[in-house]
């Protein structure tokens, strides 16, 4: 199996793509801002989750990249909450 058959992949995938296609409906204001921020911090996530999977054989380094992601995680949903 690759990461994309991983439930967590597909739904934060998901979930990044109606994310891009809400945030096109944002004010013109905030293209730069939160806009942007909403969009990459997202993406992140599933970036996160695909490469935290190329790591699972190194444990340590399996944590350290979990947690960047649930960082990524926390941080679109800031965004999201000011949206």
């Amino acid at each position: 199996m690759s990461f994309k058959g991983l439930l967590a992949f597909k739904k934060s995938f998901s979930l990044s793509m109606k994310i891009f296609e809400i945030s096109k409906t944002f004010p013109k204001e905030e293209k730069y801002s939160l806009t942007d921020q909403i969009r990459r911090s997202s993406k992140s996530v599933s970036a996160n989750i695909s490469e935290v999977y190329r790591k699972r054989l190194y444990p340590k380094h399996f944590v350290s990249k979990l947690s960047d992601y649930d960082a990524e995680n926390s941080e679109m949903l800031t965004w999201l909450m000011f949206a």
